[in-house]
């Protein structure tokens, strides 16, 4: 497996402002991965729950800490499904979304 490429995983917490707001405060930080395309049954399964399935990143799973936005060439996706894969890996699936 290569992971020579760089996706940043961007973890989201919330803090209160002087009103009372909940505001959002990012957290990203920089994982080396693999990136492959997403299997055509994943693709068709996904399109028909309503996703846009777009990349498979493996990660180390020890790098992975629940982030729910990845970060590949500047473009962002949502994480829309993860999966143990072997070894010390953990496989995961982003979509392309609106708003992220």
């Amino acid at each position: 497996m290569d992971r020579s490429r760089v996706l940043t995983l961007v973890g989201v917490s919330y803090i209160e402002d002087n009103i009372g707001q909940r505001v959002p405060q990012e957290a990203p930080r920089n994982v080396f991965c693999d990136i492959t395309s997403v299997s055509a049954s994943e693709w068709f399964d996904g399109g028909k729950a309503g996703l846009n399935p777009a990349y498979r990143a493996i990660v180390f799973a020890s790098d992975y800490q629940g982030e729910q936005i990845a970060e590949l060439d500047g473009v962002r996706y949502g994480i829309y499904r993860t999966f143990l894969g072997r070894g010390d890996t953990i496989e995961l699936y982003m979509e392309r979304k609106a708003g992220i």
